[in-house]
């Protein structure tokens, strides 16, 4: 038996091809990828008006919405997805944004690549994360237990157990949100 095309069962790939099956190639490709993505990010970032507009009406999506049972965190996020494809009713009620207004006070803050959005109020000072915003979208990450809508006081003495129907501030041991009516 004669081979008639002996060392020929190699196969001719290209350069590109060879490049792509690389291990050195297949990083710099996968770099490129992030290095475009992050470019992307950084001209979407959206501003700080943009952001308090569409957190503004997050946060009065998450108070009309409060007045269905909710069993666990699920809730809360289902909700936070559904905030970003539809807006708040035209007649919100004006004495529940008073007293949101009056106690909590969200800031912006830019980023590199994203922007995030804090509530702070006179229980959580150091500030809650409310809103990331990347890619244009505004993305909430609202509880309707971190917003302060009244205060009172805490103790009737130092020596006293706390009064929860005073506050209304998130926490297990403090949490007593209001009737809204609406």
């Amino acid at each position: 038996m004669q081979q008639t095309d002996r060392g020929s069962y190699r196969t001719q790939e290209s350069l590109g091809r060879q490049f792509r099956h690389s291990c050195l190639g297949q990083l710099i490709i996968l770099a490129g990828i992030i290095c475009a993505l992050l470019f992307i990010a950084y001209l979407t970032v959206p501003n700080e008006e943009t952001m308090m507009t569409e957190m503004d009406d997050n946060i009065r999506q998450c108070i009309e919405a409060n007045d269905s049972i909710k069993t666990d965190w699920i809730d809360d996020a289902v909700n936070n997805v559904g905030y970003i494809f539809t807006h708040a009713s035209d007649e919100p009620n004006k004495e529940i944004l008073d007293n949101f207004n009056e106690y909590n006070k969200l800031e912006y803050y830019h980023h590199t690549f994203y922007a995030t959005t804090l509530l702070r109020n006179n229980f959580k000072a150091e500030g809650i994360r409310v809103g990331v915003g990347i890619f244009g979208v505004v993305i909430p990450t609202v509880n309707f237990n971190d917003f302060l809508f009244r205060i009172g006081p805490m103790h009737k003495g130092y020596d006293q157990k706390p009064i929860k129907s005073s506050i209304i501030i998130s926490g297990d041991n403090w949490s007593n949100n209001p009737e809204l009516g609406l």
